[in-house]
């Protein structure tokens, strides 16, 4: 009892341990070891850049050896913000995955040392081929955005993640990136391609590209031995960091462990770990263990580095661990001689490093935070500039506030190991534009994002434009730093709690629900207004397609103060035929109009994240019936199903797979979320018996997708079915009913080929490829050039009652307002009532 109790407070320690540095805007401190190997990185003047198609592409291990153990500047270009991805951690998808996924990635960064960039090219969800791929893609808009960052970045090497020979073999947006960026080695040298660039950047060409294999990319590891390998380099990326007390491998399980929405929790190896490098192009190097080798990545690759390098060796030699600020005065040498170099590029980075390390000897810590997290556009708050200096020597702080940041005290002499608060004032100046990605802000395509400024194309996240600079003095070294300004508070469980300031419109409107169902009755529609900043009397209304009524036009509302939340009910009523639109909630107050909504993405492993837009909800009527009154949901990996079998009328039960009730029998259905079965295999499989017994009894059991991955075929439900890795990516392919006269395509509505219009993104995925005889295939369907595969919809009776699995994409399309999921929805959650309804009617009848 004793171990376990110690085990329990250990790994506690170590889960606070890993939230305190969770958030990478809390500021961390380095031990005096991490600072000797930044100094050692001094040393290194190599960059090496990797590319990959999506978030969790990279290959962390690779990415964080080259940063730590060669000590190279890297980076990760990420084609791709990974929207068309799922989310196991909530309902967010598109945009807002694609959101949290940049945070991710910027956090998997924080923990290897990489950094991050991407190009305008949006996630569209799988495609096939390259082909298809650059279809949706602007193949030149992707490649003139991977020639602008090697022409910022300047890498030496290139790493591709896939292979770009291999068209067809994976996701197309795999083997396009791989494609794109053998172009772009070759283009980014070139003065007359995309020569706008060379207003402001040179040419750049790297002096070599790799395609980062394994065994995998050769189909197995006995073929992999076979294979010849003279152009393959090999290396150890199993190295032990004394400094960090990690292996490498170990930061890169960290470093994989942030992306949670993907479900990709790594545990850390240690040992070796032997990564592979195939030549593609360039020169090739001299060494085989080494990736640079025959390029110079010494201070003598810049001219009048070489006295640089004898400067650094010193100061590496008698570093004091115990006393490292006895290295100030020759740091400051060292800083003196950078500054006279005349070659821009390394002397710049250089120049961050060093400082970033004296900064990081002396222990300085400067932060400018507020205590309210948003704030409106001609808003005044207070603000808290802390200045506190834990070195031996004084240090002088003059602060410069932008026209918007008044501050009491500009000038401030840190006496050692002091603190100072410095009061001040932050006013947003009028017609600020609300936080939101700097992406999103104009309407791209379904495979590109518009970005119209070319100093932003990528870059993760915009530059906080709130802030404030810091002037310093040490050892007569003036630097500077841009003090952003956040939001600072204390969570009783988390501790202190650091997150972006955000601007909000004085006011925000929504409306409730995302996707509004009708029959031939009218409903009440909720639209909520919250004051983010005391308002004068108005009017809100919900505006509306003509051929629906809306009542009434307006409403009135008296004065608000801020923080206020107001919400008012219209009732909608649709027309006589079956009708899609949109309706969205408008503000008016005087002479001006407000439309936009505030969406808040608040996750503790990432900072909070703000997306504002225009308000506006799906309203649909497709004539569809459901004659499911009660509906049990098992909760799955995160999506909305159950809100949208809310919406054509069922009463939803949810319940986490641990919670469900023993006793199942008054539901009509029960429905398990999608990739249940992945996020909670031990109480799924605590469940079946259970269901077992629901559906023998007359219930019926629908099952979403889940992925192959590790499923056992007896693990979904009642009766066997194996799963693949098919699905039809083009949400326009051609639908065949193969049992027309199926229930499930009947009763209580009729399917027909027009309920497959209208699709987005896909069909489905991971599609059945075996199943138990008692089920019936319902649809076949396939992507062009390919067999049909029938296992998107199967239907078994099983005793009494029915047990449906299903791979159709309902979790994108249901939050789309696609009326025919809907109407296909409510058959299979209705395919058991209906059953027993007809049998009541022959009973009566006879």
């Amino acid at each position: 009892m004793k171990k376990q109790i110690f085990t329990s407070i250990l790994a506690l320690f170590l889960i606070l341990k890993a939230t305190a540095q969770e958030n990478r805007l809390y500021p961390k401190q380095p031990n005096s070891a991490e600072i000797y190997h930044n100094l050692e990185k001094l040393g290194f003047l190599g960059t090496a850049l990797y590319i990959a198609a999506h978030p969790d592409d990279e290959n962390t291990r690779l990415i964080s050896w080259l940063s730590n153990d060669k000590m190279a500047r890297t980076g990760y270009l990420s084609l791709t913000r990974g929207d068309g991805g799922q989310n196991l951690i909530g309902p967010e998808l598109r945009e807002q995955l694609g959101m949290i996924r940049t945070q991710e990635l910027l956090e998997a960064r924080n923990r290897d040392g990489g950094e991050q960039f991407f190009t305008r090219a949006n996630d569209f969800g799988y495609s096939k081929h390259p082909d298809e791929t650059l279809e949706i893609w602007n193949k030149q808009e992707v490649l003139e955005d991977m020639v602008l960052i090697i022409r910022q970045f300047k890498p030496d090497v290139i790493i591709n993640r896939f292979n770009h020979r291999t068209p067809g073999t994976t996701h197309g947006h795999h083997t396009t990136s791989a494609m794109l960026s053998m172009a772009a080695f070759e283009n980014s040298g070139s003065n007359t391609i995309y020569a706008s660039q060379l207003d402001k950047l040179d040419t750049w060409k790297p002096e070599r590209i790799f395609f980062n294999t394994s065994w995998w990319f050769y189909g197995s590891q006995e073929a992999f031995e076979k294979a010849d390998k003279t152009n393959l380099l090999e290396i150890d990326a199993g190295t032990y960091y004394p400094w960090s007390g990690l292996s490498n491998s170990e930061i890169a399980a960290l470093s994989r462990s942030e992306h949670k929405s993907q479900g990709f929790g790594s545990s850390g190896s240690r040992g070796t770990q032997t990564e592979y490098l195939e030549f593609l192009d360039g020169s090739f190097p001299m060494d085989k263990s080494d990736l640079f080798s025959g390029i110079n990545t010494t201070w003598s690759r810049v001219a009048g580095g070489t006295t640089i390098q004898t400067q650094l060796n010193k100061i590496l030699s008698s570093y004091d661990f115990k006393n490292p600020e006895a290295s100030l005065p020759a740091l400051a040498s060292l800083h003196q001689s950078i500054s006279k170099l005349k070659e821009e590029h390394w002397k710049k980075i250089k120049l961050q490093e060093l400082e970033d390390i004296m900064l990081q000897i002396t222990g300085v810590y400067l932060e400018a935070t507020t205590r309210n997290q948003h704030v409106t556009d001609g808003e005044t708050m207070p603000l808290n500039i802390e200045v506190t200096n834990r070195s031996r020597n004084s240090i002088s702080v003059s602060l410069t506030g932008y026209t918007m940041i008044s501050i009491d005290n500009t000038t401030i002499d840190a006496t050692p190991n002091s603190s100072v608060n410095v009061e001040g004032s932050l006013t947003i100046p009028q017609y600020f534009q609300p936080t939101s990605p700097y992406y999103l802000q104009e309407k791209g395509t379904l495979g590109m994002y518009e970005v119209k400024s070319e100093n932003e194309r990528g870059k993760p996240e915009a530059e906080v434009p709130i802030g404030l600079q810091a002037q310093l003095n040490i050892n007569g070294i003036k630097m500077y730093r841009d003090l952003k300004i956040h939001f600072k508070s204390n969570d009783p469980v988390r501790g202190e709690i650091h997150e972006p300031l955000n601007i909000v419109p004085v006011v925000s409107v929504s409306v409730q629900n995302p996707v509004y169902i009708f029959n031939n009755d009218s409903q009440m529609v909720q639209v909520s207004m919250t004051a983010n900043a005391d308002l004068k009397a108005g009017t809100i209304e919900l505006c509306g397609p003509n051929d629906w009524k809306i009542k009434p036009s307006k409403i009135k509302f008296d004065d608000m103060q801020s923080g206020t939340v107001r919400t008012y009910e219209f009732e909608v009523k649709p027309p006589k035929k079956a009708s899609r639109g949109l309706v969205s909630g408008l503000v008016k107050i005087g002479d001006a109009s407000y439309t936009q909504e505030v969406i808040s993405i608040d996750y503790d492993h990432i900072p909070d994240q703000q997306l504002v837009r225009n308000n506006e909800a799906q309203i649909v009527k497709p004539d569809l019936k459901n004659t499911a009154t009660t509906v049990a949901y098992i909760n799955g990996a995160g999506d909305d199903v159950g809100t949208a079998i809310e919406a054509i009328g069922s009463k939803v039960f949810r319940f986490e797979p641990s919670e469900v009730p023993t006793d199942l029998s008054k539901y009509d259905a029960v429905v398990v979320g999608i990739r249940a079965y992945n996020v909670a295999p031990v109480e799924m499989a605590a469940l079946q018996e259970r269901l077992d017994t629901y559906v023998k009894n007359g219930g019926t059991l629908m099952m979403q997708y889940n992925t192959s991955r590790r499923i056992d075929k007896d693990a979904l439900g009642p009766l066997s079915i194996t799963l693949s890795r098919k699905r039809v990516t083009d949400e326009n392919a051609a639908v065949t009913f193969l049992v027309p006269e199926h229930p499930v395509l009947n009763y209580p509505n009729k399917i027909t080929q027009t309920d497959f219009e209208n699709w987005v993104q896909e069909r489905g995925l991971y599609f059945p490829e075996k199943w138990d005889n008692a089920f019936t295939p319902i649809l076949g369907m396939n992507d062009v050039g390919e067999e049909m595969t029938n296992g998107s919809l199967i239907v078994a009776r099983h005793g009494k009652g029915h047990v449906i699995y299903t791979g159709l994409s309902l979790f994108r399309e249901l939050p789309a307002g696609v009326s025919g999921a809907y109407k296909l929805l409510a058959n299979m959650i209705s395919i058991g009532v209906e059953e027993k309804s007809v049998k009541k009617k022959r009973r009566e009848k006879f």
